[in-house]
């Protein structure tokens, strides 16, 4: 309340000046004006009558006269005045230049309030005060200068000391989280929890307050895409640390005890300004034996900080491409546990002693050394003294001064093979591949075609010199006197000239009615013959147990067995070893022979409208997995894709008669690809064995069916599949349990491992199987067993991404068209499957 007297109620008769003569009531000169103007009750000719007028009291029907600002501010300051004046006895000091006394005269402004955060995120208070209750502070792009002084003050009670690159800290609003607000209320004190997760990157944070090492229970810090040109000495005491994210500032060098943090994993400091890598420096000057760990001093009230007695001792990953660092600045104490290390884009120069230095790490699996300053002189013949980088993988030397010629000759004593191939496909086993010279990735199937491209060459280049001598040639076409002459010529000048190359005959694709009309299906009873040839000749064959009456059986059009039907070029390419079966679908009414008794198949055309061929129903089995008939032929051993798409008259699996003699391989050992897509099928799959009897399944005598999930079954019998596609089918949750999953996707001694599982168009609402193949990736583990690449969930009835998915490392991840609102499209319209699973990780701290 204002200590100024309240003045007499006649302020309010108050009226503008007003020109005798005139109208009160005149046109404003301004908007300000328009505002402020007042109507009086009436008019009067002499200043007597207005004096008159304003002692009446007004009518209560009159409005209240409007002030602006202005001259509500001139109004309040007059009335000061006039109390001063009465309080003083009408003189004295109380006079305007007293203006403590108009502090409360004066009308309230408003602070500006913080403006909205774009993108939905709380105040930077707020955010603080909430991580007390998660553990987890996430400032992100948030321009911050500094690390914000009330992180220290919510979270440690205590005052910063102020940075010198920061004179003038932006003071943070209040905090305004109150019950049923986002934020909630704040943690008691016995609830608050340690901070272990710090995330401030793309700030424009110069320096580190001191004080950052108080916070001793740090697992995570992440400060890339600052302008950091140094890190306080005291932010090597954070012990707890396992990820360190540096990269993209502005880096000098780093502290020394910071190569002696005992559970640091993994530690990223690219694209900054280092000139060395001192591994050894914490440990400089110190007798070894007396080492049991390093105990920074400090007051009474200090903890105690124990190092490491080596370097990095669970270092997994560092990157440090990018620097200003040389071979020769990298000390030799390197951690003996890295498994990848990027020093890219260095001024490396002369780097023996660094590769003799690196190659005793028994669990290095990567070297990258792209775009470095290196030439032959870092790879002698005698680099390697023993054999050495036992587990190396990957070594990048790409865009380089290193020459092939000296990489294989410096690299010839290794244990693995080696492989040269720029391929997107990790090499297998025992292979360690070198990159070098210009970078072109190439898929495998191109790494295929361009060896057995070059193999043909070399075959082609040999094959002339065999002919001259192994294969006579043709008579020429020349006169007797010609023939006679070279007939009596000596036999060594009589060798006969090699033979001109003839073009190959190109194949003759015939259409599928010239192939009815040579094996006589054009007519009903033609094809009806056929069928029972073709059951008896399997009957002859499977009796007799003879491969070669099988095929002999085979041999006449007339008697066409399934075995040699399906290696027809109509569904077999040899090129490319696929095998694709022709679509069906259940017959309809109208379609069939109207006699019930009648042994005609139905024809093609009732149950495949875009088949152009009606020996699909002869030679063809219905079942939509006919493997029993598929492992009879001849090409079983070689295949490689597998396609039975909208194969839905019979959804049956057909298994050969004896899985006894199936191998750990399965039935069929080179398959890559399988393709079942549009099948209808469901969670359980009907499965019978073949009877052996030769009988096709369109005899009455059906064998006994089991009905077993479909994943499972199609993980056991082809253990060496590589793309599964099962989109467009009526598959749910209850066929993607983590068991199932596992067995289909991790690779084992037998499996190699899925890379591509495509499930568009089913009725999935629930991902919970994936979860725990993606628990496995916690805290930035490496899964080995972890081959995939690709998964298609579009089009499925998914409510919910649980963010635990954003850990699996995949390369397509689509999602397109399911019922969950969050995230939204534009997360992975804009930055694809790398953004989509980023925002997920991010929903998990």
């Amino acid at each position: 309340m204002s200590r100024i007297p309240q003045p007499s109620s006649s302020r309010t008769s108050l009226k503008p000046p007003s020109t005798p003569g005139k109208s009160r009531i005149a046109a404003p000169s301004s908007p300000s004006a328009a505002r402020t103007r007042t109507i009086t009750t009436a008019r009067s000719a002499t200043p007597t009558k207005s004096k008159a007028v304003e002692k009446t009291p007004m009518v209560e029907d009159t409005p209240t006269p409007t002030l602006s600002i202005k001259e509500a501010i001139a109004l309040k300051r007059a009335e000061a005045k006039k109390a001063q004046a009465r309080i003083g006895g009408g003189g004295g000091s109380g006079g305007l230049e007293d203006v403590g006394a108009l502090a409360d005269t004066l009308p309230d402004i408003k602070a500006p309030e913080e403006e909205e955060d774009l993108l939905g995120r709380m105040s930077v208070r707020d955010t603080i005060e909430q991580a007390r209750s998660t553990g987890t502070l996430n400032l992100a792009t948030r321009s911050l200068p500094c690390l914000p002084s009330a992180l220290f003050e919510i979270h440690l009670g205590l005052n910063p000391d102020p940075l010198k690159s920061v004179p003038h800290e932006p003071v943070l609003p209040a905090s305004e989280s109150k019950p049923g607000r986002r934020g909630g209320e704040k943690p008691a004190w016995f609830e608050a929890q340690d901070l272990t997760v710090l995330k401030a990157w793309n700030n424009d944070i110069q320096e580190i307050q001191h004080e950052i090492s108080l916070f001793g229970s740090l697992k995570t810090i992440d400060l890339h895409k600052n302008k950091l040109s140094s890190l306080p000495n005291a932010f090597a005491d954070l012990t707890s640390l396992t990820v360190l994210d540096l990269s993209h500032n502005s880096l000098t060098s780093l502290p020394d005890k910071l190569f002696a943090l005992p559970q640091l994993s993994t530690l990223n400091v690219s694209y900054n300004l280092l000139t060395s890598l001192p591994f050894n420096a914490p440990f400089a000057g110190i007798n070894p034996r007396s080492r049991p760990g390093q105990q920074s001093s400090g007051g009474f009230f200090t903890p105690q900080v124990v190092h490491a007695t080596t370097s990095l001792p669970h270092l997994l990953v560092l990157d440090a491409s990018h620097n200003k660092i040389s071979a020769d600045s990298i000390h030799d104490s390197i951690p003996v546990s890295l498994v990848k290390l990027d020093l890219s884009g260095n001024p490396l120069g002369p780097s023996q002693n660094l590769l003799r230095n690196l190659a005793p790490l028994k669990k290095l699996k990567e070297l990258k050394l792209q775009k470095a300053t290196i030439s032959d002189d870092s790879f002698p013949p005698n680099l390697l003294t023993q054999p050495e980088f036992v587990s190396l993988r990957l070594l990048d030397i790409s865009e380089t001064q290193v020459t092939p010629d000296a990489a294989k000759l410096a690299l010839k004593d290794l244990k693995q093979e080696l492989d040269f191939d720029f391929s997107t496909e990790d090499p297998p086993d025992g292979v360690t591949r070198v990159l070098v010279g210009k970078q072109v990735l190439k898929e495998p199937w191109e790494l295929e075609m361009e060896r057995k491209a070059s193999a043909k060459k070399a075959a082609a280049s040999q094959a002339p010199l065999a002919d001259d001598w192994s294969t006579p040639a043709p008579p020429p076409r020349a006169s007797a006197t010609a023939s006679e002459s070279a007939s009596k010529t000596p036999p060594a000048q009589n060798k006969p000239a090699p033979a001109p190359a003839k073009p190959k005959p190109k194949e003759v694709v015939k259409e599928a009615w010239e192939i009815e009309a040579e094996q006589g299906l054009l007519t009903e009873g033609g094809r009806r013959r056929a069928r029972a040839a073709a059951a008896q000749a399997q009957a002859q064959a499977e009796a007799s147990g003879s491969a070669s009456e099988r095929g002999a059986g085979s041999s006449s059009p007339s008697q066409t067995s399934p075995s040699s039907g399906l290696s027809s070029a109509q569904y077999f390419t040899h090129n490319t070893q696929t095998l694709k079966l022709p679509a069906s679908a259940p017959p309809t009414k109208a379609a069939g022979h109207a006699r019930a008794f009648s042994m005609a198949a139905p024809s093609s055309s009732s149950f495949s409208p875009g088949a152009s061929s009606r020996t699909a129903d002869l030679i063809v089995p219905t079942p939509t997995l006919p493997l029993s008939t598929i492992v009879a032929q001849p090409f079983a051993q070689s295949l490689r894709v597998l396609v039975l798409a909208n194969r839905r008259m019979d959804r049956t699996f057909e298994l050969p008669a004896f899985p006894e003699n199936t191998s750990a391989s399965g039935y069929l050992p080179n398959l890559e690809e399988l393709d079942l897509e549009g099948c209808n099928l469901g969670d359980l799959v009907p499965v019978h064995r073949s009877s052996g009897s030769g009988a096709s399944s369109e005899t009455s005598s059906t064998p006994p069916r089991a009905s077993e999930l479909v994943i499972p079954t199609l993980s056991k019998l082809f253990p060496s599949l590589r793309t599964l596609n099962l989109s467009y089918n009526g598959l749910t949750d209850a066929s993607l349990t983590s068991l199932a999953l596992s067995e289909l996707i991790l690779t084992s001694p037998h499996r190699k491992g899925l890379r591509h599982l495509r499930l568009r168009g089913n009725r999935i609402s629930e991902l919970d199987g994936f979860l725990d193949l993606a628990e496995s990736f916690k805290g930035n583990r490496e899964v080995p067993a972890w081959k995939m690449e690709e998964l298609d969930l579009r089009d499925n009835e998914i409510g919910k991404l649980p963010p635990e998915l954003g850990l699996l490392p995949l390369d397509v991840f689509l999602v397109d068209g399911n019922t969950f609102r969050v995230p939204q499209r534009r997360v992975w319209e804009r930055e694809g499957t790398k953004g989509l699973l980023s925002w997920l990780r991010g929903r998990i701290e």
